[in-house]
């Protein structure tokens, strides 16, 4: 064991240490900002307020953070084990086979220590979403695209960081349809605002491309929002759904707020 790569560990050590202090710094300031939209979730609805723009940013530095925490790690695990001796293979390959179901055991409860608290309080928002509807993007039978449709969250896998769907829409008897599950990653999920609790409601300006739910149907396509007279995060957006044109002109149709969230990179088209 050379003290170049002693050297090189230690480093990385100190990276990890410097990503976590910055890690809890970050939480702070997204925990003030939460008590501050809790206590005055109006502030948001005042112009030029940057309070949900703040909060993005946070949310972003946090989740970016957390990768290079998990890349740094890795590189560590992988430097350890080039220098630690393999010892017999025998005796290995037993201290393997007796300590195996001893770490499926830990392998939850150590997960979930290693990660960062922004990351660990982002997994518990996403298991708090069991049962609640959402949005998803599936893959359907022989679609060219990625749909968007309003599932119901049956369960949140901290572990794969999967979600178990349940589409409750029936399908189309003649092709064998039904409710149908699907497990998706977390990138694939949106959820919807609260109808009783708008404070992180995104309150869209005239103009601004969003995903919403079409009227009398549970898909999600890309829309404008029109209607520039909204007083409140409550009241409901008047769009214009993009591929909806009606004897040459787009339609203006309501839709609840809550059925209405921002626009993903890839939306459906």
């Amino acid at each position: 064991m050379s003290s170049p790569e002693i050297s090189v560990i230690l480093e990385h050590s100190k990276d990890l240490d410097r990503i976590r202090k910055e890690q809890e710094d970050v939480l702070v300031e997204i925990n003030k900002l939460h008590k501050k939209l809790q206590a005055t979730p109006e502030v948001v609805e005042k112009p030029g307020d940057g309070s949900l723009s703040r909060l993005k940013i946070l949310y972003t530095h946090a989740k970016d953070l957390s990768e290079n925490e998990v890349n740094i790690s890795n590189t560590l695990v992988n430097q350890l084990d080039a220098l630690l001796p393999s010892g017999p293979p025998g005796q290995q390959r037993r201290r393997i086979e007796g300590s195996d179901q001893k770490r499926k055991r830990m392998k939850s409860d150590s997960d979930i220590s290693r990660i960062s608290p922004s990351v660990r309080s982002q997994l518990e928002a996403c298991a708090s979403l069991k049962g609640e509807q959402v949005a998803a993007r599936v893959k359907l039978d022989e679609a060219d695209k990625d749909e968007w449709l309003i599932v119901k969250v049956l369960h949140f896998d901290k572990d794969t960081r999967e979600f178990e769907v349940l589409d409750e829409e029936p399908g189309d008897d003649d092709e064998g349809g039904g409710q149908r599950k699907y497990k998706l990653p977390m990138s694939r999920i949106i959820p919807f605002p609260k109808r009783n609790d708008p404070t992180n409601a995104t309150d869209f300006p005239p103009g601004s491309q969003v995903l919403a739910v079409y009227p009398g149907t549970t898909a999600l396509y890309k829309a404008t929002v029109v209607n520039g007279h909204r007083k409140r995060k409550t009241d409901d957006y008047l769009l214009e759904f993009d591929d909806d044109e009606e004897n040459g002109s787009l339609p203006q149709r309501t839709v609840p707020f809550q059925k209405v969230v921002a626009l993903p990179d890839e939306p459906r088209q």
